[in-house]
């Protein structure tokens, strides 16, 4: 049995005018697409890896009994598609604020507005493609905001992702070209859990 895209809860226009429909289309149509067909291509020589979810995978990437290859397509691809999924599910536009995350947020960061400023700035600054993140750390609960290269996702560390930004250009492009400014500025009034 292979990885099947998972189905948005929400049409690609719901976020507009912040992300348009066109990107969305693209970026969940096309990109998250091929990162799933590149992880089944990926498993098909160690089949009994599909009884694992993406999320498994990715989380016990270090100890998966497969060659390097092959570990290193579960990276980008398994990554591909667990940060996408988990992607989509940020920018639902039918999320409510979690009160609990956003108390966490201000004990960890001070208030919301100094949390985004740190989310921001980090998003600003990684450079070329990747993701930014809230990650919870796995021993202490600690919250961090972080970002990794590529697909590399933070449940391959222990980490537990609380938010997530795409940050490759496939994200903006369409709408933003390359003013990633203004497409983080915009991702804000997506995100509603805060």
């Amino acid at each position: 049995m292979s990885f099947e895209l998972p189905k948005l809860s929400y049409s690609f226009d719901a976020l507009e005018p912040h992300i348009d429909a066109k990107t969305m289309e693209v970026h969940y149509s096309k990109h998250h697409q091929t990162y799933v067909d590149k992880l089944n291509a990926a498993l098909e020589k160690y089949p009994a890896l599909f009884e694992k979810t993406p999320e498994e995978l990715v989380t016990g990437l270090n100890t998966l009994d497969v060659d390097e290859v092959t570990r290193l397509a579960i990276k980008n691809h398994g990554g591909g598609v667990v940060n996408h999924s988990f992607f989509w599910q940020v920018i639902n536009p039918n999320n409510q604020q979690d009160k609990e995350l956003a108390d966490d947020i201000t004990k960890a960061f001070g208030s919301i507005e100094e949390f985004k400023k740190k989310f921001t700035t980090e998003a600003l600054g990684r450079f070329g493609s990747g993701w930014i993140w809230l990650v919870k750390h796995p021993d202490d609960g600690q919250l961090e905001v972080c970002s990794t290269a590529n697909q590399d996702s933070p449940l391959t560390t222990g980490h537990t992702p609380l938010i997530a930004l795409d940050v490759w250009e496939h994200a903006y492009y369409l709408k933003y070209q390359n003013r990633r400014a203004e497409y983080i500025d915009a991702w804000w009034n997506v995100l509603k859990i805060i």
